[in-house]
């Protein structure tokens, strides 16, 4: 039996009930309904229909949300990207259609305006650029109707919903693509143990091109709370917002920025979080959380509140991991359907439904602990190293807030870690290597310790490459280790 789309069911059981801030505007959950509604209108007289392909490429803002809501009331897929070369983009859009088939893209202004005139020329001579105010003609009430009653009926369990590009471990694009239903199992798992109400808001905080900023939007739809989409100025747009989804460098500038905050719940990711970091969280009444996850699981796969125990936490609801040799395998009602190519789906699992993530792990007393990634492992004199498993227990370290660890040539035992700190205090200070003494065998202790260079975070990730880069740039002494089998 189908059921409501969930915007849908909030607006005639809490009509007036905020549903969503921007910058100038709140929307109760009956205006929302309107406006989606209005806008797979005219998405519909400028042709897209269930099954399209429509590319959204912009930083977070209303229009994408709605853009978004829209699209799945049509049964169109959002294909969300972020703003990039022209170059780049046309590479993604090669993944995403096939010869003669219709390219449907939305440009925001400022990406539009930030398009040189040959790039103009080529993606809208390729492209069908949508309008989200185009007049919607007469021709188009039966379209119009048609999305009102999907929108009267959830859309099927297998449609797919969104398209998340990834890099993976090879650098090489992945379109990524999840159901609704998909979506919803995985915020339906989390919002099990992570209490989210219908009285909480959360702050729209990481790119809705990325699987953790778009699983937001499904955790505010299941719990029918209010969702706050901000500047991204992080110090204002915190205002008024009880949850936020955040990487450890974002949380840290909040906490030192010493304003009020009504903020109750931080779910921490995209690296090893530090646990001085958690623990000043805690004095100041923020409950933080960290997990593990990926894009093709819908975001969070494990999670718990922090403690002491440098584990990702237990696996959520929905969810499914099993460790072969160590390594992870996912799989349950969170996963993605496939890769989408073209209008194809290329499966993602193996012959029994398994996910291959190719991260390495083991059980804590029933939680997992994440060692590393398969090709962020070296060997040295005969010993396998994660880099991971190395800058999780530097990170624990009370005035270290970030480190990344790199493998660099050593005549004797062929490779050898060093470590790049960030921490506002002198790094032979810390004494390092005898702190670490009691919690790393010996091999794994770095060899050498480096101040962390400030350079600019393009990602919600701090890039090992990039920071490889800049080391080979400043340290010439060294020889970077890049060879795949020997620590990517």
């Amino acid at each position: 039996m189908h059921r409501p789309c969930l915007w849908h069911t909030w607006a005639q059981t809490r009509p007036d009930d905020i549903a969503l801030i921007t910058a100038d505007t709140e929307y109760t959950w009956q205006t929302l309904t309107t406006q989606i509604h209005q806008l797979a209108r005219v998405l519909a007289a400028q042709g897209v229909s269930e099954g399209a392909v429509v590319t959204v490429v912009s930083k977070n803002s209303p229009d994408v949300v709605i853009l978004h809501l829209a699209c799945i009331q049509l049964g169109a897929i959002t294909a969300l990207t972020m703003p990039q070369p022209c170059q780049v983009l046309q590479d993604k859009l090669r993944v995403l259609y096939g010869e003669g088939q219709r390219q449907f893209v939305w440009l925001s202004e400022s990406v539009v305006a930030g398009l040189s005139e040959q790039d103009r020329q080529i993606l809208f001579k390729d492209c069908q650029i949508l309008k989200l105010q185009a007049p919607v003609v007469a021709s188009t009430p039966c379209l119009a109707r048609n999305a009102e009653r999907r929108d009267a009926k959830q859309c099927d369990k297998k449609q797919i919903a969104s398209i998340v590009f990834t890099s993976g471990s090879s650098g090489v694009p992945k379109a990524v693509a999840h159901t609704q239903a998909q979506h919803l199992a995985s915020a339906r798992g989390l919002l099990a143990l992570f209490s989210f109400q219908q009285h909480d808001c959360w702050l729209l905080s990481l790119p809705m091109y990325h699987v953790s900023g778009l699983s937001i939007l499904y955790r505010w739809l299941s719990a029918g709370a209010c969702l706050k989409i901000g500047s991204g100025r992080l110090e204002e747009d915190i205002e008024g917002v009880t949850h936020a989804s955040l990487v450890a460098t974002q949380l840290r500038r909040l906490l030192d920025h010493h304003q009020p905050l009504r903020l109750s719940h931080v779910l921490l990711g995209g690296s090893d979080v530090p646990l001085s970091l958690c623990q000043q969280a805690r004095d100041s009444g923020i409950e933080t959380w960290l997990g593990y996850g990926m894009t093709e699981a819908a975001s969070t796969v494990t999670a718990k509140p922090t403690d002491d125990i440098a584990s990702a936490g237990r696996v959520l609801p929905n969810r499914q991991v099993q460790l072969k040799n160590k390594r992870i395998y996912i799989a349950g009602d969170t996963l993605a359907s496939g890769y989408y190519h073209q209008g194809r789906l290329i499966p993602l699992v193996d012959e029994q439904g398994w996910f291959d993530t190719k991260d390495v792990g083991q059980w804590v007393d029933g939680e997992l602990r994440i060692i590393g990634r398969v090709d962020n492992q070296f060997i040295s004199g005969g010993e396998n190293i994660h880099c991971e498993e190395i800058e999780a227990v530097l990170n624990r370290h009370p005035a270290i807030r970030q480190s990344m660890v790199i493998p660099v040539a050593c005549e004797i035992y062929g490779t050898r870690p060093i470590a790049l700190i960030d921490s506002p205090s002198d790094l032979p200070a810390l004494q390092l290597p005898l702190w670490l003494k009691d919690k790393l065998t010996r091999f794994k202790i770095p060899d050498a310790f480096f101040p962390m260079p400030q350079q600019p975070q393009t990602g919600i990730k701090l890039s090992r490459k990039v920071i490889k880069a800049w080391f080979s740039d400043h340290h010439s002494e060294y020889q970077i280790m890049n060879d795949p089998q020997n620590g990517q």
